[in-house]
């Protein structure tokens, strides 16, 4: 049996559960899967000579994150005007033609929102964080019909270019501050503030408004201060593991050509590790 081989490539990513996911999807699907975690410091090589080694080496591709989501675009021919957009990849295929590039980030977030908040519309939102995750995150809402997405990033004009990509999808979007919590239906963090090695919440304790919803796009660990704040503000909570989940069986379907048979299953094998 051929060796599916795969890896992620990022900073901060000693603790994620990708491997996990992937290696448990693998043995529900009957293939044989390695997934590697690719820290560039750790390889002595910066991000594109890492990126050309996996490539060359054989590996069927690469999951991608913090922070070059947005720097590996050049790298990709991208074929949906969808991510295209976006302007951030977390997921490529080494294929004969050259690396493609994919987000399952945003398919993952579509689904994820779905599974905890239906149908229902996400109204006025306030994000934080302009970059790789936020990027998906945004998109999305705008797809799922948001009303406003208003950005808050502490990088001069990233929170001004994001607003300026997503008002052409049709959404009424702007970079804002934190007074702007005030008006919220819902909140979101895509900072890295509550990763394991990354402390805080970007909202400052006392200031989470009373809105309808919120959603943390860190899942290690799934328990964050700032999901702590969204539900003793009253909000319903999506957790950044239910994008980890999505995003990850979307990217298996990626690299193997196989959904995952029985995502239940998979799910309460990875809640029992």
């Amino acid at each position: 049996m051929t060796t599916i081989r795969l890896g992620l490539i990022g900073d901060n990513i000693a603790a994620s559960r990708s491997p996990a996911l992937h290696l448990a999807a693998a043995r529900q699907a009957g293939l044989s899967l390695r997934y590697e975690l690719l820290i560039p410091a750790e390889q002595g090589l910066d991000f594109d000579a890492l990126f050309d080694r996996c490539r060359a080496q054989g590996y069927r591709g690469v999951n991608v994150t913090l922070p070059y989501k947005e720097r590996v675009m050049a790298r990709l021919a991208v074929d949906s005007p969808d991510i295209a957009r976006i302007g951030a990849c977390n997921t490529v295929l080494f294929d004969p033609q050259g690396p493609r590039g994919f987000n399952t980030d945003y398919t993952g977030f579509r689904a994820a929102w779905a599974g905890r908040f239906g149908d229902a519309a996400p109204g006025r939102g306030v994000m934080f964080g302009a970059g790789g995750v936020g990027r998906a995150v945004g998109f999305a809402l705008a797809a799922l019909g948001a009303e406003a997405l208003t950005i808050v990033d502490p990088v001069p004009g990233r929170a001004e270019a994001l607003a300026q990509d997503l008002a052409r999808t049709g959404v009424t979007a702007r970079a804002g501050t934190l007074q702007d919590l005030a008006r919220a239906d819902g909140v979101v963090n895509a900072t890295p503030l509550g990763m394991v090695g990354y402390g805080g919440s970007p909202v400052p304790e006392g200031a989470f408004p009373a809105c309808r919803w919120a959603f943390d796009a860190v899942y290690t660990p799934v328990d964050t201060a700032f999901c702590r704040q969204a539900s003793a503000a009253g909000a319903r909570v999506l957790s950044g593991y239910a994008l980890y989940f999505h995003q990850g069986i979307d990217a298996f379907a990626l690299f193997t050509g196989r959904a995952v048979p029985d995502p239940d299953l998979l799910r309460r094998a990875l809640a029992a590790q």
